[in-house]
């Protein structure tokens, strides 16, 4: 039987969460009809609690986390996908409650995939779910006609990987971006992506969280939550929109409706995990073309997958900036 590398989290007597390198059979493998062999993952937030003792994000363990998965097709059963196509999977539960990323070979339903035609597997691997659900992000203010004419966008948190990527694409795209970030030393490289303004985070711990404020932003992406997302929402212009995907502030909304029932803002969810197949191979069928990154090369850095767990440490205290790309074809 076939043996493979992985990294494999377990759960100690003390309840503690272990993320160590291991050598496992293909058994251990969940049914699929296709099987890749992993070149790349990547790290997120959510990988993050996946290893963190009562994280809410892992059904059980041993695990083996990355939600993030690129590679090649070596096995199928599906008429959809050939032995050697390019495959990215993220969403549904890899690497929360099916193995993940963080191992040489991977199994998965055919309509966990999405066949790249141009991209490589490393390119998708950096994209991966945060620059995934900036695309969403960025689709969601068009959707509900935002327009570069109507005034700035703010970007929360805008050295993540969703941030950052959201900056990248909004400015593409013709609008003004407007990012908030609390780490000063990484405002140049917010206006390399693009910005037209680097603000601290928003709002100052000494200003009065108001129902509603003045008005400042057409649209608002959002990967903070808490009261960077109620602050926004109060300082939205007459019709904007303020699309979210994140909590790294807090899951918690203080607001009103004032800014709803007075101003007529739309609060737009960002789900990438349960999104269907369909909408989402559409979705990067758009990434290869029109919402491709510019600068990705830029907010991207590598490491080995045995590397992971050290990354994964900090990135839950706000300690990464931009994308981190696992290498895992040649990381063990």
């Amino acid at each position: 039987m076939t043996q493979f590398n992985a990294m494999v989290a377990h759960e100690d007597a003390e309840g503690g969460i272990v993320l160590r390198p291991e050598v496992l059979d293909e058994s251990a493998l969940p049914d699929g009809d296709v099987e890749i062999h992993v070149e790349y993952s990547s790290v997120n937030y959510k990988d993050a609690l996946a290893v963190t003792p009562k994280g809410g994000v892992a059904r059980s363990y041993p695990l083996i986390p990355g939600i993030d998965v690129a590679g090649t097709v070596t096995a199928s059963s599906s008429p959809d996908f050939a032995v050697g196509d390019r495959v990215v999977a993220h969403g549904q539960d890899i690497g929360t409650g099916r193995h993940g990323g963080y191992a040489q070979t991977a199994r998965y339903p055919a309509d966990y995939l999405v066949k790249l035609s141009t991209l490589s597997t490393a390119d998708a691997a950096a994209i991966g779910t945060a620059g995934f659900t900036a695309a969403m992000s960025v689709n969601a203010l068009r959707t509900h006609g935002v327009t570069p004419s109507d005034g700035p966008v703010l970007v929360t948190g805008a050295t993540g990987g969703v941030g950052s990527i959201s900056v990248d694409l909004l400015t593409a795209l013709g609008y003004e971006v407007v990012a908030s970030t609390g780490k000063s030393q990484e405002h140049d490289l917010l206006r390399e992506l693009g910005a037209a303004e680097v603000i601290d985070r928003v709002p100052d711990p000494e200003d009065k969280l108001r129902p509603l404020g003045k008005a400042h932003w057409a649209g608002v992406v959002d990967c903070v939550g808490g009261k960077t997302l109620a602050y926004a929402l109060s300082t939205l212009k007459y019709g904007g929109v303020a699309a979210i995907s994140g909590l790294a502030g807090s899951p918690d909304l203080p607001t009103t409706v004032l800014p709803f029932i007075l101003r007529g803002v739309t609060l737009a969810g960002i789900d990438s995990v349960l999104l269907p197949i369909g909408p989402r191979r559409e979705i990067w069928a758009q990434i290869e073309t029109e919402l491709l990154p510019k600068h990705l090369a830029r907010i991207t850095r590598d490491v080995s997958v045995r590397e992971v767990d050290e990354v994964l440490g900090t990135i839950l205290g706000g300690g990464v900036t931009g994308r981190t790309r696992v290498v895992v074809h040649d990381g063990f």
